[in-house]
């Protein structure tokens, strides 16, 4: 897995101008990080969200190692930031398979995250804009089977990337 550092820089700044151009105070903005720590490959979400409140970020943050967010709790969460927040500015992070060449990439892309996509489950969409780590391959073997097979090394490396972008866009 390579570090590209042009790469990053480029996705630090597209988040700060996102969040700069978002009109929100940073307590509206919120990381909704996605996922379960009982799988390593959907951990990534809870990881992320577990460091970025480590790293005291100046937003609210939504998903966590200690309360994570996923599958079963997803909708009531949402309702709950909708009651607790005017008009939240969300971006949605998880943990997303791809192609074999595409491992260890951090995407940031506007419009809302379909979580549960890759392994058919139908969950509501959610956010603003979405970051999504490549933690692994799509292969003919049972998608799970995939999300089960990743690498911690990989899912530690990808939060490491996201919590340095968005800790440094907000700088």
């Amino acid at each position: 897995m390579e570090h590209h550092p042009g790469k990053l820089d480029a996705l630090t700044l597209k988040m700060k101008e996102i969040i700069r151009h978002s009109g929100h105070q940073y307590e509206n903005i919120i990381f909704l990080c996605i996922g379960s720590d009982r799988s390593i490959g959907d951990s990534l979400g809870p990881l992320v969200g577990t460091m970025l409140k480590e790293h005291q970020v100046p937003y609210r943050v939504f998903g966590t190692l200690e309360k994570p967010v996923h599958a079963f709790n997803l909708e009531e969460t949402l309702k709950e930031i909708n009651k607790q927040f005017k008009r939240p500015f969300i971006i949605s992070v998880d943990a997303c398979l791809g192609e074999q060449n595409q491992v260890g990439e951090v995407l940031l892309k506007e419009g809302p995250l379909i979580p549960g996509k890759a392994l058919k489950k139908v969950l509501p969409e959610v956010g603003d804009f979405h970051i999504v780590g490549m933690v692994n391959y799509i292969d003919p073997l049972p998608t799970m089977q995939f999300l089960n097979d990743t690498r911690l090394y990989t899912v530690m490396n990808l939060a490491k990337r996201i919590v340095n972008i968005i800790s440094q866009a907000s700088d």
